[in-house]
């Protein structure tokens, strides 16, 4: 048997390999897919590897008649119907090791960032002006951390913060006792943690529950001059909520590389504000991390389309296939 594959995004040269070599596949490339384009064209594909270009919705979902696998490039799957495709057999499987180290690293450039006014400065210097009394800094040593989500990522930031001598607090419902003494983190409520972070780091997953959670209500639960951090979702933060804490002070600064609707609008007040630090979705743009997640997430579809494996699936309990192919 031939199977079929679409992909909709770029993909690294070592994951299209392993297609290439495989001797069951056929796949092809379409990059600028529109959902409307999406679903004329997905009715003759056995799996679908996407990035976050595309929106995997219940419209293109009934319109994938031979659809087995969807594969995320990456970890989020909010653009993913989860509930429709699972509704309709098909498994959903993300890759979330695979960019972990890149977003810690990223997240730490913007954090010291931050702190040391590195784009302002250079962007001052560059212009002529030699300004060291406007770009006085603070130290990250012993100030508080507040990392809200600490799966992967939010772990591997915490080793790094703790790393500088920073305490770190973290809130996340699903973090056992266990778990946050073997990562040397103090687990405390929401509201706990808006009152004693010095910086807040985003890396909760974007769920109905999460969306916009960092909003008017809970900037003003905050540390006077806090700083905030996102790498995560856009969505986890109230825009409009988070300018106005900017202006008023309340938020001394913020280092974001998502944003609610991606490409940022070049009229979005974000961008005429100086303390702002803001990049275009790079927290997972590595050389590494772009190898990785491509050559993880062909592994992980050819593996599921032959019944061999399914790990990393988010909508399935399955580990096994042997398990799967009895029921």
């Amino acid at each position: 048997m031939t199977y079929k594959i679409l992909i909709t995004d770029d993909l690294s040269p070592q994951g299209l390999a392993y297609l290439e070599q495989a001797g069951d596949v056929d796949f092809d490339i379409m990059i600028g897919l529109t959902t409307e384009d999406l679903i004329k064209q997905i009715a003759g594909y056995d799996a679908l590897i996407v990035r976050s270009s595309v929106q995997v919705n219940e419209d293109v979902l009934a319109a994938a008649s031979r659809l087995r696998v969807v594969g995320r490039a990456g970890v989020g799957v909010d653009n993913i119907d989860v509930p429709a495709a699972s509704m309709r057999g098909i498994i959903v499987m993300n890759t979330p090791g695979a960019n972990t180290i890149a977003t810690a690293e990223h997240t730490m450039t913007l954090l010291l960032a931050l702190c040391r006014h590195v784009p302002q400065a250079y962007t001052r210097l560059k212009q002529g002006h030699w300004d060291r009394k406007n770009f006085m800094g603070i130290q990250l040593y012993r100030k508080i951390i507040g990392i809200i989500g600490m799966g992967r990522i939010g772990a591997a930031v915490a080793t790094r913060c703790q790393a500088f001598g920073m305490n770190v607090i973290t809130y996340d419902p699903f973090l056992s006792d266990e778990a946050a003494r073997e990562l040397k983190v103090k687990s405390v409520t929401l509201a706990e943690l808006y009152a004693q972070a010095d910086f807040i780091a985003l890396h909760a997953a974007l769920t109905p529950k999460t969306k916009k959670m960092i909003d008017a209500k809970a900037i003003a639960q905050m540390k006077d001059g806090v700083r905030l951090i996102n790498t995560a979702r856009g969505a986890l933060v109230d825009e409009a909520a988070l300018v106005t804490g900017l202006q008023s002070g309340k938020i001394s600064g913020a280092a974001l590389d998502v944003f609610t609707e991606e490409p940022l609008s070049p009229q979005s007040p974000l961008l005429g504000m100086d303390n702002v630090i803001v990049t275009p979705h790079l927290a997972a743009s590595t050389i590494e991390a772009q190898r990785d997640v491509g050559t993880q997430i062909v592994l992980q579809v050819l593996d599921a389309l032959r019944d061999v494996d399914f790990r990393n699936a988010i909508n399935m309990p399955f580990s096994d296939a042997s398990l799967l192919r009895t029921m």
